[in-house]
């Protein structure tokens, strides 16, 4: 039997109603590279979630799962580079967030 793990991430997007939908068009179709390399790394559903500037990622992968081994692979993946790249003309760290921090892991305070 195969189990996973869920995880929560936040991020902000620039409070700016044209970059908003702009990010929000790029990801109604990213490009393939990065579809690969999120569901190599042994994510099996992603799905992120807006209210106003907030983002919210709901992430579930294989036991296995390593955000370190993702983050060193997205590093050698120039398509990954230059998504992240791009992407960072809409997004912005949370206040919190250490520098160039993106997506932030959310800790569970409740569960029922």
């Amino acid at each position: 039997m195969s189990y996973s793990k869920k995880y929560c991430l936040a991020l902000d997007l620039k409070d700016d109603p044209a970059l908003i939908a702009e990010y929000e068009g790029h990801h109604k179709n990213i490009w393939p590279e990065i579809a690969k390399s999120i569901k190599d790394s042994g994510i099996t559903s992603m799905e992120v979630f807006r209210a106003g500037n907030r983002l919210f990622m709901v992430m579930e992968a294989t036991e296995d799962f390593s955000f370190d081994l993702k983050s060193e692979a997205d590093l050698k993946n120039p398509k990954v580079q230059e998504w992240e790249t791009l992407m960072w003309k809409y997004q912005q760290g949370l206040p919190f967030a250490k520098p160039n921090e993106k997506w932030v892991l959310m800790e569970r305070i409740f569960e029922l």
